[in-house]
């Protein structure tokens, strides 16, 4: 861990500013104290905070955790100090660092860590957060002012390290009490390195240095507040222009890097790729209604596209193929040998539609039966799930698939209609692709537990309910060997490919390129959001 800067601060006090702002300089690329990061995103959350990756990006820089993840995998301290167990894996009792405080002034203290796990629970506070931990989280309690215990209804070993993600981030109960919806939503009040300083919609978010800043985590590059005064997170859509703002000087960081100037940005800039762990970008099979009700028919549509191919050709060999459906290869207790299964076979595809009965074909060389054509209509989200070489990719699958007789229709959906709920009835898609960011194979759970009228769960987009799977799952979560667990994760993974539920397709990526003069920029481990509070400028 790098040392305090404290000294290299009054050293440099006397220094000037750079052009554009960017820093204090400092003779034979030492460190410098001061400066404005600018930071090229793509998408704009409509919250700071909430329940999606877009919104943990950002508010990890506002928000403190209890713990965090580090890059074995141990979970290590953060607002909390030291946490114990209790021997029935029901009780968590965590000790919280005395004298943190909100950047409102008021307390981090038992009860405000109470409030917010009663508040992403109980009150729709964070809908990631409440699915990450449903339903095992029980009540969170203050037992005095420096102690809070979280009880569980049922023992759940993956439960810390969920608890890492930044969904998960502080936030004080008296100024979200005090304030308008509007207010929280803007400018949520943590303890962070940062505070939200303004939100210039459609443009950009600035953030503050913290100056009181005490809490940082155990895997923090440094100690002490940020040591860059600002960083102006900029939304830029557009891949070319937000990589381009590298050379003109105009931002020091960027995300999402077009994977075409990959090989450029490791021969000009610093990189970072990061596969995400959970669900990787796989297609969801609606096995409800349509034609994907036949196994035969969704076996045939895996064998059907070479897959591989097309990604490793879509993204210039930058974004792994994933041909596991159900969890990423970044993430504990996945199954390589799950992701071997239905490697491109058109001609065994054939065979499975032949025995399906889709034997005859119209003029077009698409599939029918009872005069009926084999059309599979494939919803996506465009410009925020698929960027346009994703989109590409789709392309080439498709005219694959239409080789074997399957007429696939893509259908290019909105943020706001695929949140809005356009498409969330079986009856409007048969298979669509995204996926879920999570650090543990218990996000099987959450996108594979059965939807029943009593209990339903939107997050199975596959409408795929087995008992099997479920049992196994929740066998799985609530094993404390991890060896164990992991092989009863890997039959989950498996029956879900055997009955092809779902279907691999690639890893979700983050990958960055940075400014040769900016150092110390790296990612959380359990989501990969950028850490910007050990940011410093070179010469």
């Amino acid at each position: 861990m790098r040392k305090p800067l404290a000294a290299v601060a009054l050293l440099a006090s006397g220094a000037l500013t750079a052009c554009g702002g960017t820093s204090a300089v400092a003779d034979g690329g030492n460190p410098t104290t001061g400066g404005t990061i600018i930071y090229g995103h793509v998408q704009e959350p409509p919250c700071i905070f909430g329940g999606w990756i877009q919104q943990a990006y950002i508010s990890r820089q506002v928000l403190d955790g209890l713990v965090t993840l580090d890059e074995d995998g141990s979970v290590k301290p953060w607002l909390a100090t030291q946490w114990t167990v209790s021997p029935d894996g029901l009780k968590y009792t965590f000790t919280l660092k005395d004298g943190v405080t909100f950047t409102d002034g008021t307390p981090v203290d038992a009860a405000a860590v109470a409030w917010n796990f009663d508040y992403w629970e109980n009150h729709g506070g964070n809908g990631t957060a409440k699915v990450s931990i449903d339903p095992y989280y029980k009540a969170a309690t203050a037992v005095d002012a420096s102690h809070v215990e979280i009880s569980l209804h049922k023992p759940y070993p993956p439960f810390l390290t969920l608890i890492t993600q930044g969904y998960f981030g502080i936030q004080s109960p008296t100024a979200f009490k005090a304030r308008t919806e509007k207010e929280n939503c803007e400018k949520p009040i943590g303890s962070g390195g940062f505070v939200v300083k303004e939100w210039k919609h459609g443009e950009e978010v600035v953030l503050t240095k913290n100056p009181d800043y005490t809490s940082w985590p155990a895997t923090a590059k440094h100690e002490g507040p940020a040591i860059v005064d600002e960083v102006r997170w900029k939304f830029v859509a557009d891949g070319v222009s937000r990589y381009a703002s590298l050379s003109t000087g105009e931002s020091h960081v960027v995300y999402e890097v077009p994977t075409v100037n990959w090989k450029d940005a490791q021969s000009r800039y610093q990189t970072i790729r990061y596969i995400t762990p959970g669900k990787p970008v796989s297609f969801y099979i609606n096995t409800k209604v349509g034609p994907f009700t036949d196994k035969l028919v969704r076996q045939a549509f895996a064998y059907g596209a070479d897959r591989k191919s097309a990604v490793e050709a879509g993204f210039h060999g930058v974004i792994p193929y994933e041909g596991n459906p159900a969890v990423s290869q970044a993430t504990p207790g996945y199954d390589a040998e799950v992701a071997k299964a239905y490697a491109y076979d058109p001609t065994k595809a054939g065979q499975l539609l032949d025995q399906a009965g889709w034997t005859a074909k119209n003029a077009n060389g698409i599939r029918t039966k009872n005069g009926q054509s084999l059309t599979i209509k494939l919803v996506y989200g465009a410009g925020f799930i698929f960027t346009q070489e994703g989109a590409t990719v789709l392309q080439v699958l498709q005219e694959q698939w239409k080789q074997v007789g399957i007429d696939v229709t893509l259908v290019p959906a909105t943020q706001a209609e695929l949140w809005g709920g356009k498409y969330s009835d079986a009856s409007t898609f048969d298979a669509t692709p995204s996926y879920w960011t999570s650090p543990s194979s218990a996000i099987l759970w959450i996108v594979w537990r059965p939807s029943t009228e009593a209990s339903p769960n939107g997050s199975n987009r596959s409408f795929y309910n087995n008992e099997t799977l479920s049992q196994t799952i929740q066998r799985a979560n609530s094993e404390p060997d991890t060896a164990k667990a992991n092989a009863l994760y890997g039959q989950a993974q498996k029956i879900i490919q055997d009955d092809a539920a779902g279907i691999g397709l690639y890893t979700q990526n983050s990958t960055y390129a940075i400014a040769p003069n900016l150092k110390d920029v790296w990612l959380e481990k359990s989501q990969g959001e950028p850490v910007f509070s050990d940011a410093y400028f070179t010469r």
